[in-house]
């Protein structure tokens, strides 16, 4: 494939310059090898050199400015939608107005030394901004949940929930991004011919009629803009593939002091749609003690487990108690999958060595350090226990744990729950 690729290129080269062979006017035609010529004249001055640096530092300070601005106010725009409705109209804009105007307004407005940098920010700006706001809407809820419980940081949930999420919507933008950005950079430094730009030579050229300093200028923005994009998303996989430190709440050792009774429902009510799932419930649940709920599938036993963990809040009633320190696993495993075991653990408590030996009662060497989506299901609901457990926590919430595992597996998970139950209060819901 690649060596017919060359064969070919090296023919539209012969008929660029068979054509300036015929054409026979070195202003209106030049062929490779006079535009070679010419840029390797320029290539041997330090005026080039210095010339394509300043090029390249403009248009880097306007897509990174652009890139980090558009991610910022995306992130607000989900956070808070009323923001979304006052910026959307000024991106539209944005995104409408001709380059050509912009350079205009802006060449009134501002200075020619930083008219590309401003351009390449206005056109890098709406494009992060669309993509970001979209992958944060496409987050998965139930990771966002399954942190809420675990008391995840802020900064676990940036790099672990938000960025997988952001990647794929980013991954496109950002390339298109990279190549707009040297095109219409390249562009307004004609327009406004800064010193020591690429779109001043470019246009000086043009003035005196030096079609090959043209071309070979022309080759150094096709080349500049090549090496910016591969340089752009070689950051962009670095800080994608990167795998920080977690920081977590600790993993839990010893008993804690806590009240005898752990957790008090009163006069507890929840319905979905006018539907009761939970009626005037009142309980008292001791501490370090494991209570079971085997009521049959569809009795509120998930409702339940999710308005003690403070996902639902009742419509009636109250629940108090030792609830700020919760742990839970759900009736979907809900781990992040592109990451392995042990920094599913890690993510909670924020060690990852105790992670690791904590896996190890349940799980071998090599499965834990697969990226969870080639785990096997029981695997999976292996690692959401494990992580509940390692949690420093007070209650252990537990839907239906035991889904997806044989009865020799079930044995050996109970003998965990077991050992590391270490003073907490366990709810178990299950059909078993």
């Amino acid at each position: 494939m690649m060596k017919r690729r060359i064969i070919i290129l090296a023919g539209w080269l012969v008929v660029w310059q068979l054509v300036s062979i015929w054409v026979g006017n070195n202003i209106l035609m030049v062929g490779p090898l006079e535009t070679l010529e010419a840029l390797l004249i320029k290539m041997i001055t330090a005026d080039f050199w210095k010339t394509v640096g300043c090029s390249l530092l403009r248009i880097a300070a306007g897509f990174f400015t652009g890139a980090f601005v558009g991610l910022i106010i995306a992130a607000l725009s989900a956070r808070f939608p009323i923001l979304e409705d006052i910026f959307t109209p000024v991106l539209t804009l944005m995104k409408a107005i001709p380059v050509a105007s912009f350079v205009v307004l802006l060449l009134i407005w501002w200075h020619s030394n930083v008219l590309a940098t401003a351009i390449t920010f206005f056109i890098v700006l709406p494009q992060i901004y669309v993509s970001t706001l979209e992958g944060l809407r496409n987050t998965d809820g139930k990771l966002l949940e399954m942190a809420n419980v675990f008391r995840i940081s802020g900064w676990n949930r940036f790099f672990y929930i938000y960025r997988p999420a952001l990647k794929p919507f980013l991954d496109s933008s950002i390339r298109i991004a990279a190549g707009m950005s040297w095109k219409s950079g390249v562009a307004a430094e004609v327009i406004g011919t800064p010193d020591f730009s690429i779109g001043e030579s470019l246009y000086m050229s043009k003035i005196y009629l030096d079609t090959a300093g043209v071309l070979a200028w022309t080759v150094v923005i096709i080349l500049a803009s090549l090496l910016f994009e591969k340089l752009v998303l070689a950051l962009w996989s670095a800080f994608t593939n990167w795998e920080p430190v977690c920081l977590g709440n600790g993993i839990r050792k010893t008993d804690a002091c806590m009240q005898e009774i752990a957790v008090r429902v009163e006069n507890l009510s929840k319905a979905y749609g006018g539907q009761k799932v939970i009626s005037q419930m009142n309980a008292e649940y001791k501490a370090g003690e494991t209570y079971y709920f085997r009521t049959p599938s569809g009795s509120g036993k998930t409702t339940y487990f999710r308005l003690l963990a403070g996902l639902e809040k009742p419509d009636l009633g109250r629940i108090s108690g030792n609830l700020q320190r919760t742990s839970m696993v759900f009736q979907e495993d809900r781990l992040c999958e592109e990451y392995d075991a042990v920094k599913n653990v890690e993510l909670v408590t924020g060690d990852r060595e105790a992670a690791r030996k904590q896996l190890l009662c349940l799980l071998d060497e090599s499965d834990i350090q697969k990226p969870c989506r080639e785990l096997s299901g029981g695997m999976k609901r292996r690692v959401a226990l494990v992580r509940a457990y390692a949690a420093d926590s007070d209650i252990i919430l537990l839907d239906e744990p035991f889904t997806g595992l044989d009865s020799r597996t079930r044995e050996h998970v109970s003998k965990y729950m077991e050992e590391h139950q270490i003073g907490r209060t366990v709810f178990i819901a299950t059909h078993i």
